[in-house]
């Protein structure tokens, strides 16, 4: 062979060699690729098993739950929200006038109220639903009753009590320096509304409505005419520690009809009835599964007095009252979640 012909040959040889390297490197790497490619995809599905939902990280933002003036309220909206941390939502929590709140959840500033009362501002809230903006989110288990309240001893001062009636010839005894000769009825912050005002009015008795600027304000009142046996009349509510902690009872007004209130009258007892639950109407397109544990809430009137006494009586804060209703009823609340 000659030179030349040696010289092709052995160029050929590398040039095969070459190209069986190349040929095996890519082999090599789509094998890599595809290990790789495994690899993450497992990676990826654990995470998505693992991960909370995709809507708490998404463009709708955090869910925004309304914060009332009053423990109850305070426990039942950080508990709702806690439960829905742990799922992997992002919660925040926006202080809110009771009366106000569903405005808020209409124009898009709230999303969920976790209570709204049928005792008080019942109107307010069948308005709101009827622009379709706002609707129920299903009751809270809790049964609502709120109305003035005298201590047990008051009777000895106002014979004919519990009855209304007996308050026209014994208003004097309710009096304070301020309201003399009219009974003074304290009625809660003016932002819980109740209607007292046109109650009082409408059935003409000599009372004048003053309104604690605390529910705190409401128990310290109680106390100090408790602690000295002077009659005292003002708004006690349930679900409550309260009412199981001092002997008393609710003054019985006029039955309630619904005519009572549509004719702005105001002339009969408030209504009794569930406590529910309000949030935006597309709150369901946004956090499916969040909307269904909201639904799913439920808590008893003696769950929320023990709740609510564990923070007002015992001094613990809301959170470590949550985390000890959490700890006790895990199954319960997973269950809202499922």
């Amino acid at each position: 062979m000659s030179p030349v012909n040696r010289r092709r040959a052995h160029r050929g040889e590398a040039l095969g060699r070459i190209g069986e390297s190349a040929t095996c490197a890519r082999v090599g790497f789509r094998r890599l690729a595809a290990g790789v490619g495994m690899v993450v995809g497992l990676l990826l599905a654990v995470w998505s098993l693992s991960s909370p939902p995709a809507a708490a990280y998404g463009p709708v933002g955090p869910i925004r739950f309304a914060v009332n003036d009053w423990t109850g309220q305070r426990i039942t909206t950080r508990l709702m929200g806690t439960i829905l941390t742990k799922a992997g939502y992002r919660v925040e929590y926006v202080d809110a006038n009771y009366m106000d709140q569903l405005d808020e959840i209409a124009s898009g500033r709230l999303d969920v109220a976790m209570e709204f009362w049928s005792t008080a501002g019942r109107p307010v809230l069948e308005e709101a639903i009827s622009d379709g903006k706002v609707r129920i989110l299903g009751e809270t288990g809790m049964i609502a009753r709120d109305e003035w309240w005298y201590p047990a001893y008051v009777e000895e001062h106002c014979p004919g009590l519990p009855d209304w009636r007996a308050l026209k010839a014994c208003a004097a005894i309710f009096a304070i320096p301020g309201t003399t000769p009219k009974g003074r009825y304290l009625g809660g912050p003016v932002t819980w509304g109740g209607f007292d005002e046109e109650r009082v009015a409408a059935l003409g008795i000599d009372f004048e409505v003053e309104h604690a600027d605390t529910e705190a304000d409401l128990h310290a009142t109680l106390e100090a005419a408790v602690a000295g046996r002077q009659p005292v009349l003002l708004w006690v509510y349930a679900p409550h520690w309260l009412p199981s902690r001092y002997e008393g009872e609710w003054v019985r007004f006029p039955e309630f009809t619904d005519e009572c209130y549509a004719d702005r009258r105001y002339d009969c007892a408030k209504p009794s009835g569930p406590i529910w639950k309000v949030g935006a109407a597309d709150l369901e397109q946004r956090w499916p599964t969040a909307a269904q544990a909201i639904s799913a809430f439920r808590i008893s009137n003696d769950d929320m007095g023990a709740l609510i006494a564990r923070v007002d009586v015992d001094g613990l804060s809301i959170d470590e009252a949550i985390d000890e209703w959490l700890s006790r009823n895990e199954t319960v609340w997973k269950g809202w979640l499922s």
